[in-house]
C-alpha cells in the first residue's frame, strides 16, 4: 500500500505530541478528521499504531517504527523539494555549512582551488553551530566542514582534510592549567560541552554556540576539549592543556550519501587535493554519469 505524506505527517504529529489535540493546534487542523485520518491509515496498513485510553495516548512497536521511519521520509521530502527548487535557480550555486572559526585555517585554500576548476560554481557559506550535517541532511547545503569524533555523520559521506590534536580550554585559574599536559581521567569529573550535532551517547551540558561555551570556561563552570588549533582565538582568562589520550580531531568534508553531483563531487576533490589530505574513496562513492551535465541539470546540486 502507499501512504502520503499527509498522512505521514499527520502520524507524526500525534505520535511526537501524544495527544490529538495539540497536534491538531499544530496542524492547524480540527481534531475529528485527524482522528479519523489516524484511524483510516491504521487500518489500510493493517498495525495498531496508537494505543488510546481516556486518559493518554502511547506508542506501540509499531508505531514506535513508523515514527523513525516516517521522519526520514518527511526529512528526505523536504530536501527532494528544496534541491529542487535551488536547482531551478537562474545560477545554480553550491552551499558549504561550517562553523566560524572551525576550518583549521583551509577554508581560503579550498575556495581558491575550486575557483580555478573548470565550469566550479559560485560557493555560498552558510555560517551555523549546530546545524550543519542536518543542512546537508535537509537539503539546505551541499557540503559541511565537520569533526570527527564530535559530530554525528549519520547519512552522510564525507572525507577526511586534516587531523589535529586536541587540547583541553581551561580558566587560568583552574588546578589542571599549572599541568603542562592532562588526561581525559583528569576530565572525568568536570563539566564539559554537549553540541546540538553530537554523535549518539555523548552526554554534557548543552552548548548551543562558542561564545555561549568561552564564557562559561571563563566562569570557572565548564572545561571543553577542543582541537588544538582553537590556541590561537581564545580568549584572555583561558589556557589550553594538551589532552595526551584523547582522539584526534579530524576536519572532513561531508556532503549527502549516494550523491551523484558533479560539482560536489568536484569540490570534494579539490578539497582533498586544497589541503594535502591522501585521497580516500570518494570517486568511488559517487555515482556521477558518464555524460556531461548542463549548468540547469538539478543533479548538479542534488
Amino acid at each position: 500500500m502507499d501512504v502520503e505524506t499527509r498522512e505521514l505527517r499527520y502520524f507524526v504529529a500525534v505520535a511526537e505530541e501524544l495527544h490529538f489535540g495539540r497536534a491538531a493546534r499544530q496542524l492547524g487542523i480540527a481534531q475529528p478528521p485527524l482522528s479519523r485520518a489516524i484511524r483510516l491509515l491504521e487500518r489500510r496498513m493493517g498495525v495498531t499504531l496508537l494505543e488510546r485510553t481516556s486518559r493518554n495516548v502511547r506508542l506501540t512497536a509499531a508505531g514506535e517504527m513508523l515514527l523513525a521511519e516516517g521522519r526520514g521520509a518527511l526529512g528526505a521530502v523536504a530536501a527532494a523539494v528544496r534541491r529542487t527548487r535551488r536547482a531551478a535557480a537562474t545560477t545554480p550555486r553550491l552551499v558549504l555549512a561550517l562553523k566560524p572559526g572551525a576550518d583549521a585555517d583551509l577554508l581560503r585554500p579550498i575556495l581558491n582551488r575550486y575557483a580555478a576548476v573548470p565550469d566550479a560554481l559560485p560557493v555560498d557559506l552558510a555560517f551555523s553551530v549546530g546545524e550543519r550535517a542536518a543542512m546537508v541532511r535537509d537539503g539546505r547545503a551541499d557540503l559541511a566542514l565537520l569533526h570527527r569524533p564530535q559530530n554525528d555523520l549519520t547519512g552522510l559521506d564525507s572525507d577526511d582534510l586534516h587531523v589535529e590534536g586536541q587540547v583541553v580550554v581551561l580558566p587560568d585559574r583552574h588546578p589542571l592549567a599549572a599541568r603542562t599536559a592532562v588526561s581525559m581521567a583528569d576530565l572525568r569529573d568536570e563539566t564539559q560541552p554537549r553540541w546540538p550535532e553530537a554523535r549518539p551517547g555523548v552526554t554534557g551540558h548543552p552548548i548551543t554556540d562558542t561564545d555561549h561555551l568561552l564564557q562559561l570556561i571563563l566562569l570557572g563552570r565548564m572545561v571543553a576539549v577542543l582541537p588544538e588549533s582553537v590556541r590561537d582565538r581564545l580568549p584572555p582568562g583561558t589556557v589550553s592543556r594538551p589532552v595526551t589520550d584523547a582522539e584526534p580531531a579530524t576536519l572532513v568534508i561531508a556532503w549527502p550519501q549516494a550523491s551523484t553531483s558533479r560539482q560536489i563531487a568536484a569540490f570534494v576533490r579539490t578539497a582533498i587535493s586544497a589541503t594535502g589530505a591522501p585521497h580516500q574513496a570518494s570517486g568511488l562513492r559517487f555515482r556521477a554519469p558518464s555524460t556531461p551535465r548542463t549548468a540547469g541539470d538539478p543533479s548538479l546540486v542534488n
